[in-house]
């Protein structure tokens, strides 16, 4: 059986989205766990979601995961972030707006797409 490779992404927009990714798990974790540095759960959870925008389908033409067709998180791991993000998304606006503004237009923008 031949092994195919799988390109990673690295293209700034996957750069852009690992960066808000990984804010908004360290800013759960900060204000759920209070923590000194981010716990080994979301930790893992972390690695988990940069891994697997590393090796998204859909490269630099991704749309925000809310809107994706493809699920690529397994179950256990597409709970975890929807409970970061529902926490951390309104904490972002505070934290870091510029990125909560880039994720809402990269959201909206993939909403008018599909239609």
């Amino acid at each position: 059986m031949k092994r195919q490779l799988i390109d990673v992404n690295n293209g700034p927009k996957i750069q852009k989205e690992k960066e808000i990714v990984k804010e908004m798990i360290e800013l759960y974790c900060s204000k759920k766990h209070q923590h000194e540095g981010v716990c080994k759960s979301c930790e893992e959870l972390k690695n988990y979601a940069l891994l697997r925008l590393s090796l998204c389908q859909f490269g630099e033409e991704k749309t925000a995961c809310s809107n994706c067709k493809v699920h690529c998180y397994k179950p256990k791991y597409r709970e975890k972030m929807k409970v970061v993000m529902r926490f951390a998304g309104p904490w972002m606006l505070l934290y870091h707006p510029v990125y909560s503004v880039l994720h809402l237009l990269n959201g909206w923008g993939s909403r008018t797409k599909n239609r």
